[in-house]
């Protein structure tokens, strides 16, 4: 990362200008605050910064996850039962950045909470704590006006999602709309480890690159091996793994961070 100290859209910009530059594309981590519990959650992202990945994609628990496999929903169900509230995970990133994280941390959750909490509060607070974007999956770009002009208010970034049936119109809104990046889902349902992509990834990739220009895509969902990494990594421009490194977390730090090792571009 740059040495230079950067926030928010800077902070995301820089970090895909870096990995420009370097010829790869940027390695983002999914691991949710209070998994296995809130310390190990903390210690977990810590090593896996140190172990060099490009960002993060940090996850808010929540009742009803309805992005998120079975991997993700038992995990983040036991976040919830330990007490891991929307407020536990901003002192989370807090602690992160005190502990010296400097990649990009974007809060992935879902509406309702944050509609709770106060939108304009919560988007303060995460900015204050040291947060550089949402990612919200049940949040259309339709009904989004609200967050994205908090988040405008505050530089963070408002990432929107798309998946292989949303139509021309569809990416098109959301490339007009999605700042920092677009998170494009790899498959038709929800998170999970899967030991194929689909064949016609690519052509998904190019059809949202001709409505998107220069907005850089996140591939997510079904990443989990090397093989992985070595083929999206010429496709887009970042690459998201969540469920692979959640299961890899309930072993404990080391077990995390040696897969998060594992899955760094080459």
């Amino acid at each position: 990362m740059p040495d230079v100290i950067t926030h928010g859209l800077a902070a995301i910009a820089a970090m895909f200008a870096q990995t420009k530059t370097e010829g790869r594309s940027a390695f983002l981590p999914y691991f949710p605050i209070g998994y296995p519990d809130y310390e190990q959650s903390i210690a977990i992202i810590e090593s896996m910064a140190q172990a060099g990945v490009d960002g993060f994609e940090i996850g808010i628990p929540f009742s009803d996850p309805l992005a998120d496999g079975p991997v993700i929903q038992a995990a983040t169900q036991r976040a919830l039962e330990q007490g891991t509230t929307l407020r536990k995970c901003l002192a989370a990133v807090r602690e992160l950045r005190a502990r010296g994280v400097d990649q990009p941390m974007l809060l992935m959750g879902y509406v309702n909470p944050f509609m709770r909490y106060g939108v304009e509060a919560f988007v303060k607070d995460a900015r204050a704590a040291g947060a550089d974007g949402l990612i919200v999956p049940d949040l259309p770009p339709e009904e989004s006006a609200r967050f994205a002009q908090a988040c405008r208010n505050q530089g963070l970034a408002l990432v929107f999602m798309l998946a292989p049936t949303s139509s021309k119109e569809r990416i098109a809104l959301v490339a007009q709309q999605a700042t920092g990046f677009i998170y494009v889902v790899s498959l038709t349902g929800i998170t999970g480890a899967r030991r194929d992509l689909p064949p016609d990834l690519q052509d998904f990739i190019t059809r949202v690159r001709a409505e998107s220009g220069a907005t850089p895509l996140v591939l997510g969902f079904g990443i989990s091996q090397p093989e992985h990494v070595a083929m999206v990594g010429k496709l887009v421009d970042g690459y998201i793994v969540g469920s692979a490194l959640v299961r890899a977390g309930g072993e404990g730090v080391a077990a995390a961070r040696a897969l998060a090792e594992q899955l760094l571009p080459s």
